[in-house]
């Protein structure tokens, strides 16, 4: 059993695969984490029940705990149960933000307001989470009408994988849209995860 002093990361399933990168990368083998359904995404009121459901659940074993969400849409619930909890999360409100870093995303963001925007995991399960419950393999069409305010996808890469650039352009060519590749590495993911890290190794040697 985990000692008290432990922390747990909960965190959504759409960042599992570069949480656990990261925690090999940099031997953080005194986080412990708990992934969500990514599908909550899209029924981003059922987000803030399940973190606050979690964290209820880890207290009796976890000292302190870290919430890898944005805001996510979940209009401020997400924040309402994190602050009468008093749990920290990532900063800003969506994944694109806290990956691109805020500076970076609010740049793209002016450049171009009608961006689609993709992360590894999003373009990994492009086909999944867009295509089939948008209805886009059965009516094609639909393109038009669902995307009529997108003009650019901007690719938002986390790690080198090989065709990820071709396949994230083909995906932009399909739906007529500009596309630009910017290579975030785990921006904001990273650096707060170290520094929940870096507490922790704190804790473990005053202990």
């Amino acid at each position: 059993m985990q000692p008290a002093a432990d922390t747990l990361v909960i965190a959504c399933g759409a960042l599992a695969r570069e949480i656990a990168a990261l925690k090999r990368a940099n031997h953080w083998s005194s986080l412990a984490v708990q992934c969500l359904p990514a599908q909550l995404h899209n029924r981003p009121e059922q987000i803030a029940p399940a973190v606050e459901a979690a964290i209820r659940a880890a207290r009796p074993r976890y000292a302190h705990i870290f919430v890898a969400y944005g805001e996510c849409g979940t209009r401020g619930a997400l924040d309402a149960v994190l602050a009468a909890q008093g749990v920290e999360r990532l900063p800003g409100a969506h994944c694109y933000e806290f990956l691109a870093t805020a500076e970076v995303f609010a740049q793209l963001s002016a450049a171009e307001p009608g961006t689609f925007y993709l992360t590894d995991f999003l373009l990994r399960h492009f086909q999944r989470l867009v295509v089939v419950p948008l209805g886009l393999d059965r009516h094609p069409e639909l393109v038009q009408e669902y995307f009529r305010h997108y003009r650019r996808l901007v690719y938002l890469s986390q790690a080198p994988r090989a065709g990820a650039i071709e396949a994230a352009r083909a995906i932009a060519d399909s739906f007529g849209f500009a596309f630009e590749h910017r290579s975030t590495g785990y921006g904001e993911l990273g650096t707060r995860l170290a520094k929940v890290a870096a507490r922790q190794e704190r804790l473990a040697w005053q202990a």
